[in-house]
């Protein structure tokens, strides 16, 4: 098969993982940035070029996008799609989970557990948020941040009043949401590919309360509980990924869903479990391929 990743960068680890995996198992694999990509229809025929050069003989593709290209790179995905190239996350899947608020309603919907949650659009007090969501500290949210990039603790009402107005004036959505104390700064990352839980690890923030691997937090191998195992998986279907990182938080209610990332980093995961991400993803993606063939 010839199979393209959409990334920006092939030294990425997660790119660079699933190009030396998919060789392994006898695949040409490309890497195409997907920023770089000229979208053309041609007499009804879809056609892309990459660096003016004309996409051809691809079978498969595996999206990598960046949160803050995600309207583009949906759209080279639609293309793809639109070629008859099977992808392994649909652009509407893409444009669906990558906003917080948006994943969030679906879920709830579904009866998927998630922490009390409000999304502002306008402020007159914070009467609202005080019932739904008790005393702050609150966790206040940009819709499309990742990374933990764009999450806020805010410790009182008057410093929630504060971000949120300023958040506001610069068109910016707020979702506003209980602060999980019993937590203790601490999420358990859990990635599923074609159905299955490959792997999952607790990470735990060295300092603040962001438990991002990127903001420095540690990560260790951990094992589900039932609970956990099926929430996991039941969020995954019900957004209608193949691959996916869900972040689960454990409460005295019980597990909640934080997010589900539709592009998660392989390198954590990797590095503190066993399993071999890549070469799973790999797989999916055959079997993806024979399936529409």
């Amino acid at each position: 098969m010839d199979i393209a990743i959409l990334s920006r960068d092939e030294n990425i680890y997660s790119t660079y993982r699933l190009i030396q995996e998919g060789r392994e198992r006898g695949h040409n694999m490309h890497v195409i940035d997907h920023m770089q990509c000229n979208i053309v229809i041609e007499n009804n025929k879809p056609k892309l070029y990459f660096q003016n050069q004309l996409v051809k003989h691809i079978d498969a593709v595996i999206p990598r996008i960046g949160a803050n290209v995600t309207d583009y790179g949906a759209s080279i995905i639609q293309h793809f799609e639109s070629m008859g190239i099977c992808s392994t996350l649909s652009s509407r899947v893409l444009i669906n989970s990558r906003n917080k608020m948006k994943s969030l309603q679906v879920l709830s919907k579904h009866k998927i557990s998630i922490p009390n949650t409000c999304y502002v659009n306008h402020l007159e007090n914070t009467k609202l948020l005080e019932k739904v969501l008790g005393n702050p500290p609150w966790v206040l949210k940009i819709p499309e941040g990742t990374q933990g990039i764009g999450v806020i603790l805010s410790e009182s009402i008057a410093s929630a009043e504060s971000t949120i107005e300023t958040l506001l004036k610069l068109n910016t959505k707020v979702i506003v949401q209980e602060y999980i104390k019993e937590s203790k700064a601490t999420d358990i990352r859990v990635l599923v590919v074609d159905g299955k839980i490959l792997g999952a690890m607790k990470r735990s923030a060295s300092s603040g309360f962001r438990s991002n691997l990127h903001r420095g937090a540690t990560g260790t191998a951990v094992e589900l509980t039932k609970k956990e195992a099926k929430l996991a998986l039941e969020a995954t279907a019900i957004l209608g990924l193949n691959i996916a990182g869900v972040d689960i938080i454990q409460s005295n209610k019980g597990p909640l869903i934080l997010e589900v990332n539709s592009s998660p980093g392989l390198e954590g995961i990797e590095e503190n479990t066993p399993v071999n991400v890549a070469k799973e993803i790999i797989i999916a993606t055959e079997k993806l391929y024979h399936s529409k063939k």
